[in-house]
């Protein structure tokens, strides 16, 4: 099945490699010679098991992960022209002097992409994502930058990152170009998104924390939805212990559907998400070979209806209304 982020990009894999524990530490220390190494050898892993997609952020371990990525390019030979990168610019980190803030001023777009792109030691982005909502964000002032880094072939494709539908249409509105992305915290573990569904106009709805009809509007418009945190650090495969009732039933039952599907833990969590008729494309972001190839499972199985509303279910921690 064809995933709206191939109508634009037919090389475009199911899943995505999240970049961001690539480069080390989040300090401004060099990246040491064995960080170097597991980069190197995580996403060795990754390209062997067929992903071309890789995603970034200026902000990543200081842009650390971003030159790492340069290096692993210009030593492994790989033609630029078989990946699909994206980054992302907006977040301002704090400083001793000043707090964090978001800023999609032209002139911070305009910096953080020309900065990616030296990092990255590539001519263009194929996609570049505003990382979090700025309130103060103007958007014909988005619009107009964006517009010159596409005419200067420096980006080829525009999204964003963590934005409710009114925010997508209200940017998109001042826009020559399409947005085709949306990446959100979507995962097992975090199905709120799923809850606003099911629970339209009921009590119990007013407790979720999504914007209600963001995942039907990206659907609607063909905007590809990535999901960050897909695998939430491991809670249901083995990375972290479970603590409530219904988390330590759904490692259960992840444990059990690995074994009759013959595939790994962190496959049916991702092919849980994969399932969903959006074509959620899930972003993994692990150093570990060994789960890097684990992950790579997921693609190989469909979870039948039954055994998704059986995690749904036991997630949740109650029967369905």
């Amino acid at each position: 099945m064809q995933f709206p982020l191939q109508a634009h990009f037919p090389a475009a894999s199911r899943l995505v490699f999240g970049c961001m524990q690539l480069g080390g530490d989040w300090d401004r220390g060099a990246t040491t010679a064995l960080q170097h190494q597991r980069a190197f050898s995580a996403l060795d892993a990754a390209i062997e098991g067929g992903i071309t997609c890789f995603d970034h952020a200026d902000i990543y371990t200081l842009g650390k992960s971003e030159r790492v990525f340069g290096d692993y390019l210009r030593q492994s030979g790989i033609e630029r022209e078989q990946l699909f990168i994206q980054s992302k610019c907006g977040i301002r980190l704090a400083t001793s002097e000043q707090p964090g803030y978001y800023d999609f001023s032209a002139a911070h777009i305009r910096q953080s992409v020309d900065a990616s792109l030296q990092r990255l030691g590539c001519d263009y982005l194929d996609l570049l994502l505003l990382h979090r909502p700025d309130p103060l964000m103007q958007p014909r002032e988005v619009a107009a930058v964006f517009s010159d880094l596409h005419a200067q072939g420096k980006v080829r494709a525009f999204g964003v990152s963590n934005m409710a539908w009114p925010q997508l249409q209200w940017l998109q509105q001042a826009l020559e170009q399409p947005l085709i992305a949306n990446q959100l915290e979507m995962s097992l573990a975090n199905y709120h998104w799923l809850e606003e569904t099911i629970l339209t106009g009921m009590p119990a709805g007013s407790q979720c924390h999504f914007s209600a009809g963001t995942v039907e509007f990206c659907q609607l418009r063909d905007i590809q939805l990535q999901a960050w945190g897909s695998l939430a650090q491991g809670l249901f495969s083995g990375g972290r212990l479970p603590r409530t009732d219904a988390e330590h039933k759904t490692a259960t039952l992840v444990q059990q559907l690995a074994a009759d599907y013959q595939v790994s833990a962190e496959a049916i969590v991702l092919a849980w998400l994969l399932r969903h008729p959006a074509a959620i494309q899930p972003v993994i972001g692990s150093l570990s070979v060994a789960r890097i190839q684990a992950c790579l499972q997921a693609t190989q199985i469909e979870l039948s209806r039954e055994h998704w509303y059986r995690l749904y279910c036991a997630v949740r921690g109650q029967a369905l209304p």
